[in-house]
């Protein structure tokens, strides 16, 4: 039943969309026409047409991108701009989650992989803090959704967020946007550069500043854990980030060239704001205010990081192949602390004595990743062209983890130090051969050896009365498995194509070491492989003044890792047998006369969890259930446990959509005002493994706004701009066992200048 249903919305889908094109066709024979710019990306490792890429592939050019961060948003502004693709963090700045197709990982753990694979300039960043680095000074993001294990990353199963940034050049070339609103709300993101010696040497610098005041209250009236005394007013809400990146460009022949990049961050801020009691029992709608909280622990929720790191990147072009190395190094370092009851604990204090129960501390000591990468490809414009190379990768990192349950300053050694390592090596090729002069076929394969090492280092102080950790101190896992795709591309017309894709991948195996603090012993999880399929049409209707490209896939992942909660709210990893989805994307960008242009975006997802032997833990307190479980439950000791067979992936909104409208005025030669708006909106989306009356989303929506003057000749812009226009309050995260919610960021008014060199 659920396959016809979903044959059915592709079928009314696609009749929809032939209607809106058919519809257009007749107002566009009136109008002047005004094509749509050719896009261009890198999804296979080489420059192309967007319309003759043989998988689901969406483009966000830079502008585009910095129009939506001007009210200081960070790479979680892509959430919603791109169908099927989805972010979220509980974790602060410094840890978004994200999600592709409904694939990804709720867990919070500083350790834990992700589905979702985040490259920038053609550099891994495996590491989840990693995937924080900033964006600025960005051409162009590409979203490859499904499988990309043959050419991309270390395993990809659910996608690629792949982040291109603009480049040195041989003349010179700037632009800087900077915005000022709401909440002392500071932006600016530049780059210049050009040549250095002419035709042989060129540079770019690259600056971010985000800057926002503090604006929540604290107003716990008492002496907290760590003794700090409240309430304070504008305690916690702001973050100043400061970024910089130094490219440098040599090309001293025709045939040799080098980038060499280096980039640094400094970042300090407040961790996620958890709201307790924001949701009462029977209901999801968030009461607890947005600028106002009651934290007795974690001195109003610190977080700081510092980050750096460098590539080079070489190519030689020997005329039948080129060779390319890139080698990466990054490195980061910081902390972070939260009140992840939040607010005062229902056991506080304990016998008169302030135990910061309810505050976790999170220290990453020392991160070091080092990645090489070496690839020949062919550069023939005959039927055949192909590439193959290798990959080795090293992740290490020092974190402590700070035992919540006993954390004051009179006793600050309560804590577990772990090493994690990851190591891994792939061989891949790829290879594309045009059958006929409509017909492509691409096949790519990779082999992958991935080790998880994980070794504590330190227990909790037993001086200060915590029970001595008697669990693993040493775990390692390893595996070894192929990833490979095969596509077709048919191109009907210069103007429509259809193509088809099959791919398999796998996520190697995790281990969370985080439960040590708890005295627990390590969770684990064994690999999960995924076999992914897609179909779907590209085309440029309307003399081309519309890009309308869909596609519908289904997917299965096997023995697929999640994370669940145990009753101290620390992650708990598992394998269950499978998990199975099917839906629609569709991506449209239309100009039906010459002075506006209207994007679009949809997605439709079905998933579910298949497993009926797996049972996740409840939201409870003291052993008491605090939230209405819709799931078949069963008791185990003092814990209770639901069955979560047949529930949706956690964070994977059953649909998406996304609309922006841009209309110029002219008002002189070069010159005119505008008024642009984007929305999304976003569908049922369950934030835990189980079902509940409390933790979900549906129906959230956001939009934005932008007014403003453009003067082309002298290449600068002036805007009035407002994110979250209707100040909508929408529920992005929870904290089962406190009805603790997390919100999204709040409306921010503002003015923002952007500018050109010309």
């Amino acid at each position: 039943m659920r396959q016809q249903s979903s044959l059915k919305l592709a079928c009314l889908l696609g009749v929809s969309l032939l209607g809106v094109a058919s519809a257009a066709q007749a107002r566009q024979a009136a109008e002047p026409n005004t094509a749509l710019e050719e896009v261009v990306v890198t999804a296979e490792r080489r420059s192309e047409n967007l319309q003759r890429v043989p998988l689901s592939v969406a483009a966000v050019g830079g502008d585009q991108l910095r129009a939506v961060q001007a009210g200081g948003e960070d790479i979680l502004a892509l959430s919603g701009r791109v169908p099927s693709l989805y972010a979220e963090t509980t974790t602060g700045r410094i840890f978004p989650r994200f999600y592709i197709r409904g694939l990804g990982n709720i867990d919070f753990y500083l350790g834990a992989s992700q589905p979702v694979t985040i490259i920038q300039d053609d550099v891994v960043l495996e590491h989840v803090t990693l995937k924080s680095n900033p964006m600025f000074d960005i051409k162009q993001v590409e979203v490859l959704r499904g499988p990309q294990g043959s050419l991309f990353g270390r395993n990809t199963t659910a996608g690629i967020i792949k982040f291109d940034t603009a480049k040195p050049t041989q003349d010179l070339q700037g632009r800087f946007s900077a915005s000022y609103g709401s909440y002392g709300t500071t932006t600016f993101d530049g780059g210049i550069g050009g040549p250095i010696v002419q035709d042989k040497l060129a540079f770019r610098l690259s600056a971010l500043y985000q800057h926002r005041d503090d604006w929540v209250d604290n107003t716990f009236s008492g002496v907290s854990a760590d003794g700090t005394v409240t309430p304070k007013k504008n305690a916690m809400g702001g973050y100043d980030e400061k970024d910089v990146r130094l490219q440098i460009l040599a090309t001293p022949n025709d045939k040799l060239t080098v980038l060499a990049s280096a980039h640094a961050r400094d970042y300090d801020g407040t961790s996620t704001l958890f709201l307790r009691n924001a949701l009462t029992k029977g209901s999801n709608k968030p009461n607890a205010p947005r600028d106002s909280v009651a934290y007795d622990e974690a001195d109003n929720n610190p977080q700081a990081y510092q980050m750096e790191g460098a590539s080079l990147n070489i190519a030689y072009d020997f005329g039948p192949v080129t060779l390319t190395s890139i080698s990466a190094y990054e490195a980061a370092k910081g902390k972070s602390r939260g009140d992840t009851d939040g607010g005062a604990a229902a056991n506080f204090p304990v016998n008169g004595v302030p135990n910061g129960f309810g505050q976790s501390m999170g220290q990453l000591k020392d991160l070091d990743q080092v990645s090489q990468e070496i690839r020949l490809a062919s550069n023939s414009d005959g039927r055949l062209k192909w590439q193959v190379g290798g990959m080795v990768f090293s992740s290490e990192d020092l974190t402590n983890f700070y035992q919540r349950a006993y954390f004051t300053k009179a006793n600050p050694n309560n804590w577990v130090a772990l090493r994690n390592e990851n190591t891994s090596w792939a061989v891949f090729g790829q290879a594309s051969y045009k059958v006929t002069d409509k017909l492509t076929i691409t096949a790519g394969a990779r082999e992958t050896k991935d080790v998880k090492k994980t070794n504590l280092l330190k227990t909790a102080d037993t001086a200060a009365g915590v029970v001595t950790y008697t669990g693993r101190r040493y775990v390692r896992l390893a595996d070894t498995q192929p990833s490979w795709d095969l596509s077709a591309l048919y191109e009907a017309t210069d103007d429509f194509s259809v193509y088809a894709r099959v791919a398999k991948g796998f996520r190697g195996p995790t281990i969370q070491g985080r439960s040590a603090v708890f005295n627990a012993d390590f969770t684990t999880a064994n690999s999960e492989t995924i076999l992914s399929w897609e179909a779907g049409f590209k085309s440029r209707l309307l003399d081309n003044t519309l890009r309308l490209n869909a596609s519908a896939f289904t997917y299965e992942v096997s023995d697929i890792q999640l994370n669940g909660n145990d009753s101290n709210g620390n992650g708990v990893l598992f394998n269950a047998d499978k998990a199975k989805a099917y839906g629609l994307e569709a991506d449209a960008e239309w100009r039906p006369i010459p002075n506006l242009l209207l994007t679009a975006g949809a997605s439709w997802l079905h998933s579910e969890i298949k497993d009926k032997r797996v049972y996740a833990q409840v939201c409870a307190l003291n052993g008491i259930v605090v939230c209405t479980v819709e799931n078949p439950t069963i008791k185990v000791g003092s814990n209770t446990f639901a069955q979560i067979d047949g529930q949706p992936l956690p964070n994977a909104p059953k649909y998406n959509l996304n609309f922006t409208a841009r209309y110029d005025v002219p008002v002189a030669d070069d010159r005119r005002v505008f008024i642009a708006t984007d929305w999304n909106v976003q569908g049922y989306t369950n934030f835990v493994l189980y079902k509940t009356e409390e933790f979900y989303s549906k129906g959230n929506f956001e939009g934005g706004v932008k007014l403003g003057y453009e003067n082309l000749d002298k290449g600068y812009e002036i805007a009035l701009f407002g994110r979250n226009i209707t100040n909508e309050k929408n529920l992005k995260g929870v904290i089962e066992n406190y009805m603790a919610a997390v919100y999204n960021e709040p409306r921010v008014w503002g003015v923002s200048l952007s500018a050109k060199l010309k």
